[in-house]
């Protein structure tokens, strides 16, 4: 059964995936993606090679970072705040910003190319596990991240006060990252 929805954002490359699902007395099944649904509708070939789990306590803020990968993301409990960021230099949606909310009443997944930077903020009272599958593996080089508080961006947080690594606190602007573009 091939029943994905994949649906277009406003950011070129950056769709949702939405799959159905199935509930009985113990609980329910559902395929967070399919390959073959993903390179019929958006002509993408995705091959995961790794797959990540973060576990993120209530009022945490991840992000925003830039890896130079595909992925899948998909979290599987409780209420998300997602932010995604073209920073691709040579897409004419430089600079965007499309964000989400996700959680129990409507949980889906989402397939970010690489050029453009996610973070997460959980909304929820509780803890909320996400998982994500990459088509490159991960060796600590490929570090590109934005600052959360970028003015440049001026993402509308639902959390005014998050929880977030040092890393994340000195992040550069995009403004610092591609100067030119700013011109």
């Amino acid at each position: 059964m091939n029943n994905q929805s994949i649906k277009t954002t406003s950011i070129p490359g950056l769709l949702i995936l939405e799959r159905p699902i199935f509930k009985d007395d113990r609980g329910f099944f559902r395929e967070i993606f399919r390959a073959d649904a993903l390179e019929k509708v958006g002509g993408i070939r995705f091959e995961g090679v790794q797959m990540n789990h973060s576990h993120s306590e209530a009022k945490v803020l991840r992000g925003i970072h830039g890896e130079r990968w595909n992925k899948i993301v998909y979290p599987l409990n409780g209420e998300v705040f997602v932010a995604i960021v073209d920073i691709r230099e040579e897409s004419p949606g430089f600079g965007k910003v499309e964000t989400f909310t996700i959680d129990d009443d409507y949980r889906f997944g989402l397939f970010i190319p690489s050029g453009l930077a996610n973070s997460l903020c959980v909304i929820s009272d509780t803890a909320v596990d996400y998982i994500y599958l990459v088509d490159a593996y991960w060796d600590g080089t490929d570090t590109r991240a934005i600052a959360w508080d970028d003015p440049d961006l001026a993402i509308e947080w639902p959390i005014k006060d998050p929880i977030i690594s040092e890393r994340d606190k000195n992040n550069p602007t995009l403004r610092d990252l591609f100067p030119e573009k700013f011109k």
